[in-house]
């Protein structure tokens, strides 16, 4: 007969054959995947995927916005500077050029609607040119900032209509440099702003038949050249003509020619070309028929004498109708 020490180990064996099986078995876990399988992979990569997308877009448009805020606000003090020097730079029929009043402005008498075609160079005689026998096309000038070079010859037809060219040397203006001339160009008619890696000054201003060199581009005479003689009808030759073009890639521009002209390059006073008669015409967008010096009305208007026309091309900005917005 088993004593009663017996009869508890036996009970101690049962009992503990009852709890091995339950740990072995994981209790209450006993029918779960192990942990990491529970965890939701697909979930937790879609979450990592998103974040590096949103963090990707934030670095890519951030500089991009901060660029546009800080073009805005550089064109805010353009603004105010232009207005400032309107009312002593505004060209009027008793001041038809108040360049004259800018300290190192170039002057210079060229012929004008001297046409060559895409294959041919002019031989110019300042650098870079402003005036003289030009390519056909012209360069847009609707506010068009170039990164590259342009070509000269379809940079001056732009200043036969009435455009300024900023140029800049790219060796001798930093990156703030030429923000700063760009918040005068970008977006304004009858201006176009592009590097030109041979020229002497850093920064260089050309009108037809005018130029100004200046060492920096916070030189406020910038400012006042380009109030004097944008526009000016009395002071370039194709009054009314329009800065738009289709003739003129702007994405691609014809490439500036660092090489020497040739001996076969079209002279400074165009010998062997005749004057375009359809700028001749004395109609929009061809030379001046008539009227005060320059083709037009005092401060701005269409060959022939023809009165400025709100809205038209050659119309300056002051002479826009009253809630126009231009």
């Amino acid at each position: 007969m088993p004593n009663r020490t017996s009869a508890k180990s036996a009970k101690a064996v049962k009992a503990a054959g009852k709890v091995a099986p339950a740990r072995a078995g994981g209790g209450k876990n006993r029918n779960k995947p192990p942990i990491l399988q529970r965890i939701p992979w697909l979930t937790v990569g879609a979450v990592v995927l998103l974040v590096a997308l949103v963090g990707a877009l934030t670095a890519s448009i951030l500089p991009k916005y901060q660029e546009q805020a800080a073009l805005r606000e550089r064109q805010e003090h353009v603004r105010q500077l232009r207005d400032s020097f309107g009312q002593k730079f505004a060209p009027t029929e008793q001041n038809q050029d108040p360049s004259a009043q800018i300290e190192g402005v170039v002057k210079q008498e060229y012929p004008a609607g001297l046409h060559i075609d895409a294959t041919q160079r002019v031989a110019y005689d300042k650098t870079p040119p402003f005036g003289g026998p030009h390519d056909a096309s012209w360069a847009d000038c609707m506010g068009t900032v170039y990164d590259t070079a342009l070509r000269e010859e379809n940079a001056v037809h732009s200043l036969e209509h009435g455009a300024i060219w900023i140029s800049y040397n790219p060796a001798k203006v930093d990156d703030d440099g030429v923000d700063t001339l760009r918040a005068w160009v970008d977006g304004e008619q009858y201006m176009l702003l592009s590097p030109h890696p041979d020229q002497e000054a850093p920064v260089s201003l050309q009108s037809w038949g005018h130029q100004l060199a200046v060492p920096n581009a916070d030189d406020e005479r910038i400012g006042q050249f380009i109030t004097a003689l944008r526009l000016n009808s009395f002071a370039y030759p194709e009054v009314g003509a329009d800065c738009a073009t289709m003739g003129f890639d702007k994405e691609n521009p014809p490439p500036y020619d660092p090489s020497e002209p040739g001996p076969d390059a079209v002279p400074m006073n165009g010998a062997g070309l005749q004057p375009d008669q359809g700028e001749m015409s004395g109609a929009p967008g061809g030379l001046p028929g008539g009227g005060l010096p320059g083709g037009g009305l005092p401060g701005g208007g269409l060959p022939g004498g023809i009165p400025a026309i709100p809205g038209m091309p050659g119309t300056l900005p002051e002479q826009q109708a009253p809630g126009s917005g231009q």
